[in-house]
């Protein structure tokens, strides 16, 4: 049987009535009367326990009244965490809907994330129009800079009001969504005014209930390059390996999809799927069993997978995720003493492009998303919605609360059609094998 989620689990919260007339031309208002009815299923979400969930979800686009008065309303953009392309873009989208569409009357960049805001940092804040974003999407980064840590929601909202902030936009991760649930909280206490609008950002696509967050597409099409070169090394050397260390501290998507975009992977290791390097039907036996069966292999490596295996994993970082220990090493160094007990002669290619693909202007299909993500989330602020993120589910733009998307991380399904795809990609059969619940 199907669950539905209640129309208050799924509710977006409003500054008040909107009354003031939409200013923007071409307006195809959405009605929100008609809720968008969207069913996910198991290969959505992780251990769901009915056969699919039924959510009445909210559309994103333009409103037919506005809460705020474009002439007065004053509008600020901070980025945090870490770096993925898009960032840029959807600055840049946020700053063309707001001034040439509603005609605001500021929109000001806070520098290097939410430090930005604390007056101890000594941080300006950055007058952003058309001209001066005009060409940033051409750049990887983001122009406003970034920062990771937790920082005292009241100076936040202290500044704000010193600033006289009508608008919030909050471009970041699963961190940074949660700061501004508190940023909202604090708002609240204080009975005031201000519309706080997240963007979804994590090259992990990790966020709960988004489907595929922006800079995703772009990471993965550089991450085939970096695998292409592994597998052109691997094949020239006898028994060589191509091992390639991609992003996913506790999701192993952009594994996963590089691997299927590109059919030269042999082993793909991810978060989500512990693996064992010894004992029957291990991970050094089945390479060894490739390397004398087809003489090289290529092995994908999300950055979280075989945490269990590191001895330097646990430690928090600023922003309280755990310092990953450095599993690649562990691979390389086990890989080293197994062949070499062996007697077996082989070469290794290692590669991590991360800071390369985090870096890297957004591809034709990211920045078209980003554009709609930056358009979508001016919409929301001027007809007054706050608490909430735009994003894409299944391929409809929606608003989501905060609570909903901050529940929890999104986790790749390895007993979903996805990760059989992968398998039946790679031939990495003893992995699934040594999964009680796989029923191969």
């Amino acid at each position: 049987m199907g669950t539905k989620k209640k129309n208050d689990q799924t509710a977006i919260r409003t500054l008040g009535p909107a009354k003031i007339d939409t200013c923007i031309p071409m307006c195809r208002p959405v009605d929100e009367s008609k809720p968008m009815i969207v069913t996910l299923t198991a290969d959505d979400i992780e251990n769901l326990t009915d056969d699919h969930v039924t959510l009445e979800l909210e559309a994103a686009g333009p409103r037919e009244k506005l809460y705020f008065d474009p002439s007065k309303t004053k509008c600020a953009i901070v980025t945090c965490g870490g770096l993925c392309p898009g960032i840029n873009d959807v600055i840049r989208a946020i700053v063309m809907e707001a001034y040439h569409n509603y005609d605001v009357a500021s929109v000001v960049g806070v520098q290097f994330g939410l430090r930005g805001f604390i007056p101890e940092y000594q941080f300006d804040f950055i007058e952003l129009t058309p001209d001066r974003v005009a060409d940033i999407h051409q750049f990887g980064g983001t122009i406003l800079g970034s920062s990771r840590g937790l920082q005292a929601p009241d100076q936040i909202v202290d500044a704000l009001e010193r600033s006289n902030i009508n608008v919030l936009f909050m471009i970041g991760g699963d961190g940074t969504m949660k700061a501004a649930k508190a940023i909202v909280r604090e708002i609240d206490k204080r009975g005031q005014k201000i519309s706080v609008i997240g963007i979804p950002k994590t090259i992990d696509n990790d966020i709960n209930f988004v489907t595929k967050s922006f800079g995703f597409d772009t990471a993965v099409e550089k991450a085939t390059e970096s695998i292409q070169c592994a597998h052109v090394e691997a094949v020239g050397m006898q028994n060589g390996i191509g091992l390639v260390k991609l992003m996913g501290r506790e999701s192993g998507f952009i594994a996963a999809q590089s691997t299927l975009a590109l059919k030269e992977v042999n082993f793909v290791l991810i978060p989500e799927k512990k693996f064992e390097l010894h004992g029957e039907g291990n991970f050094l036996q089945s390479l060894e069993n490739r390397l004398k069966n087809r003489g090289h292999a290529v092995i994908v490596c999300a950055e979280g997978a075989g945490q269990e295996l590191c001895p330097d994993y646990g430690k928090p970082d600023e922003s309280g995720n755990p310092v990953l220990g450095d599993i690649c090493g562990v691979l390389k160094k086990e890989i080293k003493e197994y062949f070499g007990k062996l007697g077996m002669e082989y070469g290794m290619k290692y590669i991590d492009p991360s800071y390369i693909i985090r870096s890297v202007p957004a591809n034709a299909n990211d920045r078209i998303y980003c554009g709609f993500l930056g358009q979508n989330s001016v919409h929301a602020a001027m007809s007054g919605k706050t608490g909430m993120v735009v994003s894409m589910l299944q391929n409809r733009m929606i608003h989501l609360p905060l609570e909903l998307v901050t529940e929890r991380r999104k986790k790749l399904n390895t007993n979903s059609a996805y990760w059989r795809s992968v398998l039946e990609s790679t031939g990495q059969e003893d992995f699934c094998k040594m999964d009680p619940t796989c029923r191969r």
